[in-house]
């Protein structure tokens, strides 16, 4: 079984958190607003799926140029 550290908050942890606030958010907005809050959960699944093959993720970048260490870097 895998678990990840929860000692520190690095980089690849507050991405995935941001994710699944933002997946969350839409399907509550889905269902109580509009159907086309589903496009943002669609987004931050292409996202996630770029970020694995590439190693290229927006956040990581803003969050890299507030200091905030990746995990490698410990």
């Amino acid at each position: 079984m895998f678990l990840a550290s929860t000692k520190s908050w690095y980089i690849e942890r507050i991405v995935w958190l941001v994710a699944g606030i933002f997946v969350l958010a839409s399907l509550a907005l889905t269902h109580y607003h509009s159907q086309y809050w589903m496009i943002l959960t669609g987004l931050v699944g292409l996202n996630l799926t770029i970020l694995s093959l590439t190693g290229f993720c927006p956040m990581t970048v803003i969050l890299g140029k507030l200091g905030v260490p990746a995990k490698c870097d410990r």
